[in-house]
């Protein structure tokens, strides 16, 4: 009988989406789940955004095919906000827009992994690192930034894991489980390491809007890093346009082009409308985004003091994105008499049946002590949530 490809059969699903399922269940069932789960803003896109796209539809000019890396006044003022904001000199010819900065990632592997390759990731990562460098059939290398470090790897920790098949190394910074921010000082330290052995790096910017530092530096802006960046980045996070699905590289022109190339052959571009609305994103109001950051940042004040709260729970303070990510090892082991939580999925499972809480188990973001908690969810949901784990965990002896 046939199977799937051995590259199909060696990743997961992903796993925030298989939570976000399960919770669906249960509301379909009447129970009233509060999910932490997905990294979803629960804000809708501002209104400047979605009137762009209105007055794009009514224009009649955007329904044919775009160019497949992007409307060309899109990709110059993408250029331009990395050249005034990030200090990084990147052109239109450096930007390739996709569908999502999944695609994005995606697109990259491809372009430049071959079998064998060694990619190292930054661990805790998101989840989709570890199975798209598997996709691209590379071969994944984890290196563990602990709680202690606020789940930062540091450039001795990335010296030590090169070895001659290490062809790029890939994170998050704000960080996608953990809310770590890299200072400009550790950043330049792995610049230094990338730059002497000659490898690629792909730095994931798609928080970059919600940081709480007051800094937010791209690796692609330090010495020698230009021409061996790749910048991922997206509309998502920042401008809550999770649904119109516009992300996109900023990179050299020879890795540019391999992403256009194989994005020609699997999506070609993005959506006419949604670039138009990415376009009103980028250079328009930023206001909206800045009092979701704020107000993002009051939710994490709130959800860090209840969570110091709970016995047991060890969490740091975010300093970026909407998540946290404690370790919750001390409850594996105990058991309500019914259910016993041997581990963290069987906690997330435990939370769900039984607080109607819905969370996702840190293993997939390579820490299997620790979970992952949204908190883009209201402030009354939030309370609510936080109230329903503190007692129900405080029936596990």
């Amino acid at each position: 009988m046939s199977k799937l490809s051995n590259r199909i059969e060696a990743i997961e699903e992903s796993a925030t989406l298989a939570m976000a399922a399960k919770a669906r269940e249960f509301k379909t069932k009447g129970i009233d789940v509060i999910s932490l789960s997905l990294g979803e803003p629960d804000f809708k896109t501002p209104q400047h955004i979605c009137d762009a796209a209105k007055k794009a539809i009514d224009d009649g000019k955007y329904f044919a095919y775009p160019p497949v890396a992007g409307y060309q006044d899109l990709r110059e003022a993408l250029a331009a906000k990395y050249q005034k904001e990030n200090k990084v000199p990147y052109k239109a010819e450096n930007i390739v827009v996709s569908n999502g900065a999944k695609q994005s990632i995606a697109n990259a592997m491809i372009a430049l992994i071959n079998p064998g390759d060694e990619v190292i990731v930054f661990s805790p990562y998101w989840v989709s690192y570890d199975a798209l460098v598997r996709l691209a059939e590379g071969t994944p290398v984890m290196i563990k930034g602990g709680i202690e470090n606020d789940f930062k790897v540091t450039a001795e920790q990335l010296e030590a894991a090169i070895t001659p098949k290490t062809k790029a190394v890939i994170f998050s910074s704000p960080c996608n489980p953990t809310g770590s921010v890299f200072s400009s000082k550790e950043l330049e330290a792995i610049a230094k390491v990338i730059v002497k052995h000659n490898l690629i790096a792909m730095a994931d910017e798609i928080y970059e809007h919600i940081n709480y530092t007051g800094e937010q530096t791209s690796i692609a802006s330090f010495p020698g890093m230009l021409e061996r960046t790749i910048t991922i980045n997206g509309f998502a996070k920042g401008f809550a346009m999770t649904g119109w699905r516009v992300g996109y590289i900023a990179a050299p022109k020879w890795i540019a082009d391999g992403c256009n190339k194989v994005q020609g052959q699997v999506t070609s571009a993005n959506c006419s409308i949604a670039q138009r609305a990415a376009l009103a994103a980028i250079t328009g109001d930023i206001t909206p985004t800045n009092k979701m950051v704020d107000e993002y940042k009051k939710r994490r004040e709130i959800v860090y003091n209840l969570l110091k709260e709970i016995p047991g729970i060890k969490t740091n303070l975010p300093q970026g994105a909407f998540y946290f990510f404690p370790d919750v090892s001390t409850y594996f082991g105990k058991s309500n008499g019914t259910a016993t939580v041997k581990n963290a999925d069987d906690f997330c499972l435990f939370m769900l049946e039984n607080a109607h809480v819905s969370m996702v188990p840190g293993g997939a973001f390579g820490d299997e002590n620790c979970v992952r908690l949204s908190y883009a969810a209201s402030e009354k949901d939030l309370r609510e949530a936080m109230k329903r784990i503190k007692e129900t965990l405080a029936t596990l002896k």
